[in-house]
């Protein structure tokens, strides 16, 4: 399939529409969006092709073929993603599909390994699908993240790493010798060695409105959706780096930017505080917690904000807003197998390995991790030599134990 003109037909505030958007666009697979509520033809073509029905999402392909409110695996069989391995047995599988998962990937495989990577959404991570990335080496004039994951993925391809998308791991564990990870779909693989490079998940606020504006309004990534808010105000919310940092880089796009901090004082570095308060653009707003968020038309309108001190609540009209209180490591699935800190992020050692052995942890995920792309990378990169020198033992172990058999008299 070429996949060039797919049309998905739904509404804004359709659960499993903004699913399958979700979905396409971390794929990176384009698509046009019909609302049936304010298109009448729209609305008359998918009861005629439900032959009266009004289930939504309804997808349409290039071939005319359609899917009516369909899983996240089923469209992605539908797309030709690769959602079943090949082998059952694997030198390592690695869960997660960002930089630091593939470029373990590419070293491994390298070393002769068959190596699975197993992705619950599109290869590439936050990085994917990121905007630009102007500070990774090697990329003087920048990179789109796009084309950066494009570039890592054909990497790995070239080297033979095996890439399952759409597949969501729902267990790790050890048995018949072996380590195992198995997938929401029912399949289990095993392998040697296991590598946990899952990342992390923006922290929502988890207040009345913000589910629904999402991508409509309130925003996780400066660099991503930063531009569509020229000339207007925006709002940042969170007092740490990233959130000082990120609006920063909004006063790009903005004349100004309300920074929302919910103590007294930004939790930042010196150097980005500074940068802060010293920038006639950000306008720092301390003591103020976020209640609720209004628009209509599914566009954001409004900010409801609560002064921690005194409880009073005032609006802000802001079209835009981003948060940036922190990440939530992606690592509820392995909690029963391997130790994690507090915050659920996974404990290792300097050779980057869990407690238990053979089962590795890399990247955002990891405990002590920078989160950032570069040392996403690296880290990857020196897994990869943690678990190689890990293949090699256990491959040395085998041929031992095959040796005793062999040197074993027979009765």
């Amino acid at each position: 399939m070429t996949n060039k003109n797919i049309k998905l037909y739904g509404t804004y505030w359709c659960t499993d529409c903004k699913r399958s958007k979700k979905f396409l666009g971390e794929q990176r697979i384009r698509y046009k969006f019909i609302n049936i509520e304010e298109d009448e033809e729209g609305q008359a073509f998918v009861q005629k092709t439900q032959n009266g029905g009004m289930t939504i999402p309804m997808l349409v392909f290039d071939d005319g073929s359609t899917l009516i409110e369909p899983s996240n695996a089923e469209l992605a069989a539908k797309l030709g993603l690769n959602t079943k391995a090949e082998c059952e047995f694997y030198d390592l599988i690695i869960v997660g599909g960002g930089p630091t998962a593939l470029t373990t990937g590419i070293y491994i495989a390298r070393d002769g390994f068959d190596v699975l990577v197993i992705e619950r959404s599109s290869f590439g991570g936050q990085a994917g699908i990121t905007e630009r990335l102007d500070n990774y080496p090697g990329f003087p004039e920048g990179v789109t993240g796009a084309e950066f994951a494009e570039r890592i993925i054909a990497q790995a391809k070239r080297f033979g790493v095996e890439l399952l998308s759409a597949q969501n791991v729902l267990r790790v564990g050890n048995d018949l010798d072996a380590h195992f990870v198995e997938t929401d779909t029912g399949n289990v693989y095993r392998a040697n060695s296991v590598l946990l490079a899952t990342g992390s998940t923006y922290k929502r606020l988890g207040v009345v409105g913000e589910d629904d504006f999402i991508g409509a309004g309130v925003h996780f990534c400066a660099t991503c959706d930063g531009p569509f808010y020229k000339g207007r105000e925006v709002a940042v919310i969170g007092s740490g780096n990233s959130a000082v940092e990120e609006a920063a880089f909004l006063t790009r796009f903005s004349p100004k930017v309300l920074l929302l901090a919910h103590g007294s004082q930004l939790s930042a570095s010196k150097a980005a505080v500074d940068k802060a308060t010293e920038s006639p653009q950000i306008e720092i707003h301390y003591n103020t917690a976020v209640s609720e968020f209004k628009g209509k038309d599914h566009h954001l309108e409004t900010i409801v904000v609560k002064d921690v001190q005194t409880g009073e609540e005032s609006e802000l009209n802001m079209p835009g807003a981003f948060v940036f209180i922190g990440l939530t490591p992606n690592s509820a699935a392995f909690k029963e197998t391997v130790k994690q800190d507090a915050q659920g992020f996974i404990l290792t050692g300097s050779d980057f390995q869990t407690n238990v052995e053979g089962i590795f942890a890399a990247g955002d995920v990891r405990s002590g991790s920078t989160k950032q792309l570069v040392s996403a990378a690296g880290e990857g990169a020196a897994a990869a030599l943690a678990i190689r020198e890990h293949l090699r033992g256990h491959q040395a172990k085998t041929m031992d134990r095959t040796a005793v058999i062999a040197a074993t008299p027979k009765i």
